[in-house]
């Protein structure tokens, strides 16, 4: 045997020991925190701005007709596919949950121990409002939330008046993480943008010398990107980054909502060709929300309601600043993609699940909290993981079963999880962990 060669066996002997020493499971599942993002929408921009930006006018979403065209009072809307997939997760949750024994099947019962949380816009508890169709199909649920137009501190702390942003020290880190020279986000993303601006302008991808822009038309990758204050919805503007998000921000809508081919981009991307050009668009989200002096003033209220909740059903005692109540044995919490990034940034929280880049929060993708205990030594653990359909599944509304699941993803917790199959971490050290990042001023007691 050569010397490689051993060296390979005795890693995987000491792998096999390893695994062999894994302890079986004997957690008990007690409460789960099912935090989610909205579903499938129709486009933030009116077509009227998007058709600026592109030589073909952008399609219509047909499932919705007559949908409300998107302004800053009139958001864009869940769709009626969008509202189905959801259902289709919701159902699928109502398999895992009885199966672990939350759930009994008996929804009227059920539905006292289950607690809905959802921002006010009609996008989002039209969301909550779906996937709970799918959860307690038989029961009256009530999603708790702010009316629309006024800012839930839960996910918009800084409008809300918990959180204070600094908007010079906002844009300060942000230009820090780029080292004060945001215009080289062109040549990190170049192949980004250079097929994004084919697609848009209607021309071979790979093209030399590529086409003028036509005339009338922006070109949104040529629009310099910088960085400047922004307001509290966007802390910080970056320009041209922002600009080419709201052109190629239908895509992934298009794919999922399972529009004809010849409309998704108009039939030059493909699922794999969407989530490269989206590469851009995640570093916007990255930039916005995990940058950590903004993940921790934006992020802190939500995170701190989390771990709260968490200690809230261990301890079967009340608290002040929690969801539900000790007796919520599942909590369905439901936001943006913002809100995701910014809580997965302040606790340096990563996942990739197949056909999505790395930490992507998909439409109706949802980060589970499990609280468990322990049968044999009474300790409690919190299991994180990301669970999301495919775009494939979403386009094609797949019915979701134990057997044909949503991929899921374990998630680590820096600092704190164990080394086993499911990245485990003690409650008490994830409440040290996060008493370390969250910033007591971004958060309170009562919202």
């Amino acid at each position: 045997m050569t010397v490689p060669l051993c060296r390979l066996a005795s890693l995987v002997l000491a792998c096999q020991a390893f695994l062999a020493a894994q302890p079986a499971d004997d957690t008990q599942l007690k409460q789960v925190i099912l935090f989610g993002r909205h579903g499938v929408r129709t486009p933030n921009s009116p077509n009227s701005v998007l058709n600026n930006f592109s030589v073909q006018p952008f399609p219509v979403f047909p499932d919705v007709p007559g949908y409300p065209i998107p302004t800053d009072n009139q958001p864009s809307i869940l769709t009626n596919n969008g509202a189905a997939n959801e259902t289709l997760l919701g159902g699928y949750f109502r398999l895992w949950l009885t199966q672990e024994g939350l759930l009994t099947g008996n929804d009227a019962a059920d539905a006292a121990n289950v607690y809905f949380r959802a921002d006010g816009a009609p996008l989002i508890t039209g969301t909550a409002q779906a996937f709970a169709a799918g959860l307690l199909p038989a029961a009256t649920v009530t999603v708790n939330s702010i009316l629309p137009l006024t800012s839930d501190a839960l996910f918009d702390p800084i409008d809300a008046g918990v959180a204070l942003l600094n908007q010079q020290m906002a844009a300060a880190a942000v230009n820090g993480r780029l080292g004060a020279n945001p215009q080289a986000l062109t040549s990190a993303y170049s192949a980004e943008l250079s097929l994004i601006r084919s697609v848009l302008f209607d021309y071979p991808a790979g093209q030399t010398p590529a086409p003028a822009a036509p005339a009338g038309k922006l070109d949104v990758t040529a629009v310099p990107i910088s960085v400047t204050a922004g307001i509290p919805a966007l802390p910080v503007n970056l320009g041209g980054l922002e600009t080419v998000a709201t052109a190629i921000d239908p895509f992934v809508m298009e794919y999922a909502d399972g529009l004809p081919a010849s409309q998704v981009a108009w039939g030059q991307l493909t699922a794999d060709g969407i989530s490269q050009v989206f590469r851009v668009y995640d570093r916007l989200l990255d930039l916005e929300f995990r940058t950590p002096y903004l993940a921790r003033v934006q992020s802190s209220n939500l995170a701190s309601h989390i771990v709260r909740s968490l200690v809230q059903a261990s301890t079967g005692s009340a608290m002040t600043g929690t969801l539900g109540n000790p007796s919520s044995k599942v909590i369905a919490l439901i936001g943006s993609n913002t809100n995701i990034e910014g809580f997965a940034g302040l606790f340096h929280l990563d996942w990739l699940l197949p056909g999505y880049q790395a930490d992507v929060a998909a439409p109706g993708g949802i980060l589970r909290f499990e609280l468990r205990q322990s049968q044999s030594t009474g300790e409690y653990i919190v299991r994180i993981s990301y669970v999301a359909q495919t775009m494939d599944q979403l386009r094609n509304r797949t019915a979701l079963t134990l057997a044909a699941p949503p991929p899921s993803a374990p998630v680590f917790i820096p600092g704190c999880s164990l080394p086993n199959a499911t990245l485990d971490c003690p409650l008490a050290k994830f409440v040290a962990i996060a008493n370390q990042v969250i910033d007591p001023h971004s958060a309170d007691l009562m919202n």
